[in-house]
């Protein structure tokens, strides 16, 4: 299946700096500082287009997911010259199980280590405890040149995959800031996708344009260009994505 996505709302914020909002929220918390997964209420798209800092933390929790909504291939590319920026792919689980089949055939003996040294080495090991990162998978880095600042617009292609239950009004809503400025909001709508479907949709980023003086901050301090992805499905937000950006590739 494939979903066409529609470009909502795309708001520039660059020239009205300094209008602290003041956060919708039954606990009284304001926009400023920048909500916490603690929040009693429900947290709405209205919600999440008022803030005006990037959040402290994640708004909801990786079991929100309750749809089972699985990224599994993202790929960005500028729409004037056809250029491929970035893509990544999540491995498949045949690829995986391809992967695995080969490390057990390689295993008979390391390199450089004779059959007796083998068998003198201890009948156990200490192996190294395991640590759960509860937020894996929801934070990405990105690392482009100074050249991508330029670009006017850029088209984001993902795919994924759905699980038991189906989806509708499924809506992206995504917060980019340097440091504390909103530099862009972008709202996309995915639509409705069926259960275990695969879908795939193109979104468009029409980039606004961007002071030199401010192109020039943003590539001397790589990474506090930050964004938040929040995914809605009827309204009721079930992923919250984060990632950094830096411009000063091949400086």
């Amino acid at each position: 299946m494939s979903v066409v996505g529609k470009k909502q709302q795309l708001s520039s914020s660059i020239a009205a700096q300094g209008t602290d909002t003041d956060e919708p929220g039954s606990d009284g918390a304001g926009a400023g500082n920048g909500g916490s997964s603690g929040a009693s209420a429900p947290i709405t798209p209205d919600y999440v287009l008022q803030l005006n800092k990037i959040t402290d933390d994640y708004l909801c929790t990786p079991d929100a997911n309750i749809y089972e909504i699985d990224f599994t291939r993202f790929k960005i590319r500028d729409l004037e010259s056809g250029a491929v920026l970035f893509e990544i792919a999540k491995p498949s689980l045949s690829d995986i199980t391809h992967t695995a089949s080969a490390g057990t055939a390689a295993t008979p003996g390391a390199a450089g280590t004779t059959k007796d040294e083998q068998t003198s080495a201890p009948a156990t090991t200490e192996e190294p405890e395991e640590t759960f990162e509860p937020n894996a998978g929801r934070y990405v880095r990105y690392q482009f040149t100074p050249q991508f600042l330029k670009l006017k617009t850029v088209g984001a292609t993902v795919e994924f995959t759905v699980g038991s239950k189906s989806v509708k009004n499924f809506r992206m809503i995504e917060r980019h800031f340097f440091k504390d400025r909103l530099l862009k909001t972008f709202d996309f709508e995915f639509g409705y996708c069926i259960p275990f479907s695969k879908n795939t949709c193109e979104h468009i980023y029409e980039f606004p344009t961007i002071p030199p003086d401010l192109v020039n901050e943003m590539i001397q301090h790589p990474f506090e260009t930050r964004s938040d992805s929040f995914y809605f499905v009827d309204g009721c937000l079930v992923m919250h994505n984060k990632a950094d950006y830096a411009y000063n590739g091949g400086l």
